[in-house]
């Protein structure tokens, strides 16, 4: 082989390597609850904005998810977090359309569906899912918000 066939051999190495360092971080993060970037310091969602969304507060949860009509994950996570809120007293799930509440998804800096906001009693967002979340994962980032008022 010439060097510039080993040239070429190199890059496609490198380039699938790349390609598959980068699909492994997707799949980890994807779906995964994180606390918002400036949690301490972020005020709760308007009421206004929630009670349009039909979200308003006084759950010690709540799962704000945005989908859209042909979002196959956005199935799926519907699925997981009714399952939630069912198993668990104090937790309630709103589905928002995203594409039917546009001033919201930019207010709440909605950039993929679905995304499943957790909200708290107060309307603070404490977390926020990008992509399918798993019902652990959902079941993860709720429960230390139910039993935060609970002493033994």
């Amino acid at each position: 082989m010439d060097a510039a066939a080993l040239t070429g051999i190199g890059v496609a190495v490198g380039v699938l390597v790349a390609a598959t360092a980068v699909g492994l971080w997707w799949r980890a993060r994807d779906g995964r609850p994180r606390r918002p970037a400036a949690h301490r310091g972020d005020p709760p969602v308007d009421p206004a904005l929630l009670a349009a969304l039909g979200a308003d507060t006084g759950a010690p949860v709540t799962l704000l998810q945005f989908s859209s009509a042909f979002c196959a994950p956005c199935r799926a996570t519907r699925r997981i977090c009714a399952d939630v809120a069912d198993m668990l007293d104090g937790v309630r799930h709103v589905e928002v359309d995203a594409e039917s509440h546009l001033d919201a998804v930019r207010a709440l800096d909605i950039w993929r569906t679905p995304t499943v906001l957790v909200l708290d009693s107060t309307g603070r967002i404490v977390r926020r899912a990008v992509g399918a979340p798993t019902k652990a994962r959902v079941v993860a980032a709720v429960v230390p918000l139910l039993t935060a008022g609970v002493r033994p």
